[in-house]
C-alpha cells in the first residue's frame, strides 16, 4: 500500500505537480485528424486545462486556451479563418501559436497603436501522426513525436476509438502491467456471464517483468504454453508513459484532469492475401459507448471489461487501503519507476524513453509478440479455419458500440462481412458446450 502523500503524487495531473510536470514532457494523443472531415473545433479538457482544438482553413492544426484573451469569451465557438480562429463575440483572432493577429475594431479606429501585438493567449503545438493528433504541453525544447514502427505498416485497415472514463489515469495504466486480469476478467468472468459456464481458462504459472527504453514488458507462462512461446520470450509491452502496446493496436491513457481520462485506441488489421495493394484514404475515428441502453455497464467487449474494473476503483484509487499480492511485482516497478522520474525531472534531468536524435527516430520498433501473424497475409480460408482469428478478422473485439460505416468500411477492405461482436467467449445466446 502506498501513503496519501504518494497517491497524490501518481495521481494529480494539473500544471505544478510533479505527475503533471512529468506528464507535461510527452508528446500525448487527443483526437483523429478524420474527426476533423466534419468538425472545425473540438473544445478539449487536458491535464486540467480548458482548450481548444482546432483545424484552420488552411489546413493547419492549433490547440489554443478555450477562453478568448479579450472578454473571455468561449472559442469553442469561434470561426476558423485561413490562418488561425477567430472569436465569435467580438472578432479578435488568434494563430496557433496563441498570437493575437486581429483586433477589428481597434485595427480600425486606431490602426498606429497595434494593441494585438501585446495580447497572447496559451497555446500548444499540435503534430500529425498515424491518424492520430498529438500535443506537447511542456517546457521547450520538445523532444522528437516518436515514430512507432507500426504507423507506417501498410495493406492495413486502422481505426481509432476514444472513449471518456470517469476516473484517474493511473489506475487505468496499471492495468497495461497487470497480465493475470486476462485470466479473470477477460475469460473465466467474461465466459461465465456469457454462458454460465464455471470451468476456468489455463491459469498463469509464471511471470516476469522487464524494463527497456520505452517502457517495460510483462513476459508469462501459462498452463497452455511454454518457454518457447512468445508470451514468455518476447511479452506485452507497457508503453512509457501512458500506453499499452499489444502488437496490432495501441492504448493511452490520456489525463484529462485528476478525475478523468481519455482512452484512446489505435487498430491495425492486415487485409487477407489477395487484397493488396490497400491504400486506407483516411483512418475512421469513432467514439466508443460506456454504457448499455438501460444505464448498465456494457461487458461484452475487451476494454469495456477493463473500463467497468478501472471505474469500480473510484474515481481515484485509494492506494494507502490496498495488499499487493505476487503477480504485482509490474505495478510495483512502475510506481518506482515514476517516482523516481517525477524527482529527476524536477532536478533538471531527462524524461525516461524521449527522443531527440532525428536518426533514431525512424520506424522505430517496439517488443512484439506474434509478429507474424500481425503482419503477413493470411487467406480467408485460414482466417476462416480459426475461430480466434476469425474474431480479429470479422468483428472488432475491443469495444462496443463499431459504428455501421466503420463495419462497412472494414468490410470492403477485408472482403469479408464484419458484424457486431457481442461476447469475448460466445454470443450471449449460445448455450454452454
Amino acid at each position: 500500500m502506498l501513503s496519501e502523500e504518494k497517491n497524490r503524487q501518481l495521481t494529480q495531473v494539473s500544471a505544478g505537480t510533479p505527475m503533471g510536470e512529468l506528464l507535461r514532457r510527452y508528446w500525448m494523443p487527443i483526437a483523429g485528424v478524420s474527426e476533423f472531415d466534419s468538425r472545425a473545433t473540438k473544445p478539449m479538457r487536458l491535464m486540467g486545462e480548458e482548450l481548444v482544438l482546432y483545424k484552420d482553413l488552411s489546413g493547419t492544426y492549433g490547440l489554443v486556451d478555450r477562453r478568448c484573451a479579450h472578454r473571455r469569451a468561449d472559442l469553442a465557438y469561434g470561426m476558423v479563418e485561413k490562418c488561425g480562429l477567430r472569436c465569435n463575440y467580438h472578432g479578435w483572432a488568434f494563430n496557433e501559436t496563441g498570437k493575437c493577429i486581429e483586433q477589428p475594431f481597434e485595427d480600425t479606429a486606431f490602426p498606429g497603436r497595434n494593441a494585438k501585438d501585446r495580447v497572447t493567449i496559451k497555446s500548444y503545438p499540435v503534430e500529425v501522426k498515424g491518424g492520430l493528433l498529438w500535443t506537447y504541453m511542456g517546457p521547450k525544447p520538445a523532444p522528437l513525436l516518436p515514430d512507432w514502427e507500426a504507423f507506417s505498416w501498410d495493406n492495413g485497415f486502422t481505426q481509432i476509438v476514444i472513449s471518456e472514463l470517469p476516473c484517474n489515469w493511473f489506475q487505468c495504466q496499471e492495468n497495461s502491467i497487470d497480465p493475470v486480469h486476462f485470466e479473470w476478467m477477460h475469460e473465466n468472468w467474461g465466459k461465465r456471464l456469457r454462458t454460465g459456464d464455471m470451468s476456468r481458462n489455463p491459469a498463469h504459472l509464471k511471470l516476469d517483468f522487464d524494463e527497456f527504453d520505452y517502457g517495460f514488458t510483462y513476459r508469462r507462462i501459462r498452463e497452455d504454453s511454454g518457454e518457447n512461446d512468445d508470451a514468455w520470450t518476447i511479452g506485452r509491452v507497457c508503453l512509457w508513459p501512458c500506453g499499452f502496446f499489444l502488437g496490432e493496436h495501441f492504448e493511452w491513457r490520456v489525463p484529462i484532469d485528476d478525475e478523468n481520462t481519455l482512452s484512446i485506441t489505435w487498430k491495425y488489421t492486415r487485409v487477407p492475401a489477395g487484397r493488396e495493394p490497400y491504400v486506407q484514404k483516411s483512418i475512421p475515428t469513432w467514439h466508443g459507448p460506456l454504457h448499455n441502453p438501460d444505464g448498465s455497464w456494457i461487458d461484452t467487449h475487451v476494454m469495456n471489461q477493463d473500463f467497468l474494473a478501472w471505474v469500480g476503483q473510484g474515481r481515484i484509487a485509494d492506494r494507502t487501503q490496498e495488499h499487493l499480492g505476487a503477480s504485482d511485482r509490474g505495478i510495483v516497478a512502475i510506481r518506482r519507476r515514476f517516482f523516481e522520474e517525477m524527482e529527476s525531472i524536477a532536478a533538471g534531468g531527462e524524461p525516461k524513453g524521449t527522443i531527440r536524435d532525428p536518426a533514431r527516430n525512424v520506424r522505430v520498433p517496439l517488443p512484439m509478440m506474434d509478429r507474424h501473424k500481425v503482419l503477413e497475409p493470411m487467406t480467408v480460408d485460414e482466417i476462416m479455419s480459426d475461430r480466434r482469428t476469425q474474431l480479429f478478422y470479422t468483428t472488432y473485439i475491443f469495444q462496443a458500440g463499431q459504428p455501421d460505416w466503420v463495419r462497412k468500411e472494414m468490410s470492403d477492405a477485408m472482403g469479408l462481412e464484419v458484424v457486431e461482436f457481442d461476447g469475448i467467449v460466445k454470443a450471449r445466446t449460445a448455450k454452454a458446450d
